[in-house]
């Protein structure tokens, strides 16, 4: 559980980070904004450090799938669209996946 409560935090830290850049050059915000971007995107990176797996490659492939829901979370919250049926349905499956990923019986490395 402490690894899902990690992987969900990073990934509103990564999409928060690169909101501040998109707001920056799309949305004509101060260049400020890039501060807490960059600092944001540096908690995200430290935060997938923290997920309990034998290898970064596999903590980075179960993240994919809850940083897809978290940007249709973020869609809805902060942007105001609401996710359609096929935006649900995509987010099932990849959730599936990085359950996989992230809860299979891996063999040890080497």
């Amino acid at each position: 559980m402490k690894s899902i409560a990690a992987y969900v935090a990073a990934a509103f830290l990564e999409i928060g980070g690169c909101f501040a850049v998109w707001a920056w050059l799309r949305l004509g915000a101060s260049a400020w904004w890039l501060v807490p971007g960059a600092l944001s995107l540096a908690l995200f990176a430290w935060l997938l450090t923290r997920i309990d797996v034998d290898a970064a490659g596999r903590a980075y492939a179960a993240y994919g799938g809850v940083y897809i829901a978290a940007s249709l979370v973020w869609l809805w919250a902060v942007e105001g669209t609401r996710p359609d049926r096929w935006d649900v349905a995509g987010t099932a499956v990849c959730l599936v996946g990085a359950a996989i990923i992230l809860f299979a019986p891996h063999r040890s490395p080497g």
